[in-house]
């Protein structure tokens, strides 16, 4: 490990990192259908007969109807949305999701698919009594293929067991979050997950080269591929993707995986200006090419939440206004740490770097992403947040933060307005951290969150997708024909809605 300082000399030294904890929240969240004022739509009320079935089709330990075992499916990560489901449902194979479904849309019944449940928009758990059906049983990697580098696996596979498994083999899982310890894979591909690394690997939608599916009625729908290159006919697996369970349940995918890389570093610096964050990254893309795999910026705020929540110490002067971490990865060493000494020798010369430390061992690296990846935890830990995930050009990327913290001003129930984001792929993770949930201050940011990203061209969802909490806001990013057009995909795949319903289309059943 190196340190940068301001006579740009490179000296040896060492980080103590400390591991973060979990984080819970103050106290159950109001009833959705009580904060949000929903109407429950016209569907079957589960009743004895139907929990006799399922336990037909799983056996009885694998539907859960207790209220001390359901509650944890009924609240969402954030605290913000909670459902009234008494019914869960944990199948392990395709052919029991496909029965299930069948059951349940011969009987009108709504179904809520689940995965990690660590989604931040309300898309993975209910809104009232809909029937959780989770895939956290269906855990299974069946295969992994060295030759073509594809790993094929069950949706309930943890995220980081993924990664684990295919490092094994040389490989490297091509998405990466803060969330990998409990988000499944499932879960991931149905919001088009994007994390840590899309300026390297893009959005998941690039690597998944198949799946299987069951939809609405139970229809097994196959369209597993071992083959990037692979057109036949429409590329229906899309579809699913990033649709958040609303047009099927995923049971099965194919995931393409690059190799691991052979030299790994991450150079962690802090910046004067947020001009100087766009330089830099300008720098970075221009000097490190083909090597650069990552790029965050963490304001102050966001920084300070960190290390105070987690015990966490900041390997360089905790005051600067903004910190930004660069990855690199490739497969020569001296190569990629000369390029990236290289660069980072030019941006202190000009001041657009004021001090940092870069990193190569493997624990290290470990310990410096902690700064980055437990900031979203730190802000909901033992508070309520406002969390908004959208795209922005980069010029205007912080602007946002600054506009809001001038409207929010001196609000009692706001402790920090803070940023933090993928600089690299343009998406910025909003947050308005507070005591407790206040309904005054909800008004005072939305809708002029989203109308204020709307004007800048800016989306959003640039990741989480839109779940419940912003099927009334999509009309800032989609036009009204493309809306019309996924009614009409939805209307074809899932005719009774019952596919998590109340979800990602706005006024869904009333427009059908």
């Amino acid at each position: 490990m190196y340190r940068i300082i301001r006579t740009q000399k490179l000296l040896r030294s060492t980080l103590n990192l400390c591991p973060a904890a979990g984080y819970k929240t103050k106290s159950l969240p109001d009833l959705t259908q009580n904060r949000y004022k929903v109407q429950r739509l016209n569907y079957t009320k589960p009743t004895d007969k139907d929990i006799s079935f399922f336990e037909s089709v799983l056996q009885a330990p694998n539907v859960l109807t207790d209220a001390s075992e359901t509650l944890g499916y009924n609240v969402d990560f954030l605290g913000s949305v909670r459902g009234q489901s008494n019914i869960v449902l944990k199948p392990k194979t395709t052919q029991e999701v496909s029965a299930i479904l069948k059951y349940c849309n011969e009987r009108n019944i709504a179904v809520c698919p689940q995965g990690g449940n660590t989604g931040l928009v309300g898309g993975s758990v209910p809104v009232f009594d809909e029937i959780v059906l989770s895939s956290t049983r269906m855990n299974e990697i069946e295969a992994i293929d060295e030759y073509s580098n594809i790993v094929t696996c069950q949706p309930g596979c943890i995220l980081e067991n993924l990664d684990a498994k295919a490092g094994e083999h040389g490989m490297t899982f091509p998405l990466d979050m803060g969330s990998k310890g409990s988000c499944n894979i499932g879960g991931n591909a149905s919001t088009n997950a994007g994390g840590l690394r899309v300026i390297r690997y893009g959005m998941l939608h690039g690597s998944v080269l198949g799946l299987e599916v069951v939809l609405a009625d139970g229809t097994i729908l196959d369209l597993m591929s071992n083959f990037k290159k692979d057109n036949t006919g429409y590329h229906l697996k899309h579809l699913f993707i990033g649709s958040e369970g609303t047009l099927g349940f995923i049971t099965k995918l194919s995931i393409l995986c690059p190799q691991k890389s052979k030299s790994v570093n991450v150079a962690f610096f802090g910046v004067k200006t947020f001009e100087d964050v766009l330089n830099n990254f300008v720098s970075a893309k221009r000097n490190l090419g083909e090597i650069l795999s990552a790029c965050e910026l963490i304001d102050n705020e966001s920084l300070t939440s960190c290390t105070q929540t987690y015990n966490l110490q900041c390997p360089i002067d905790n005051n600067f206004p903004f910190y930004m971490l660069i990855e690199t990865s490739g497969s020569n060493e001296k190569h990629d740490e000369e390029k990236l000494n290289d660069f980072l020798e030019k941006q202190m010369s000009s001041n657009k770097i004021l001090d940092g430390v870069v990193v190569n061992e493997p624990s290290k690296i470990n310990s410096m992403w902690q700064l980055r990846e437990k900031v979203p935890s730190s802000l909901v830990e033992g508070t309520y947040c406002h969390k908004y995930d959208i795209s922005l050009p980069l010029k205007n990327f912080y602007q946002i933060v600054e506009v809001m913290r001038e409207r929010i001003g001196n609000h009692p129930k706001c402790r920090r307005v803070t940023g933090y984001g993928h600089i690299g792929d343009s998406n910025l993770h909003l947050n308005i951290q507070c005591e407790e949930y206040d309904k005054d201050l909800h008004k005072i940011i939305e809708p002029f969150v989203y109308e204020y990203t709307s004007k800048l061209g800016g989306s959003i969802s640039a990741e989480h997708g839109i779940g419940f909490l912003k099927t009334q806001y999509l009309q800032y990013s989609k036009k009204r024909e493309a809306v019309q057009l996924m009614k009409t995909l939805k209307k074809l795949f899932d005719p009774k809605n019952i596919l998590n319903p109340y979800k990602v289309l706005p006024e869904t059943v009333k427009d059908l």
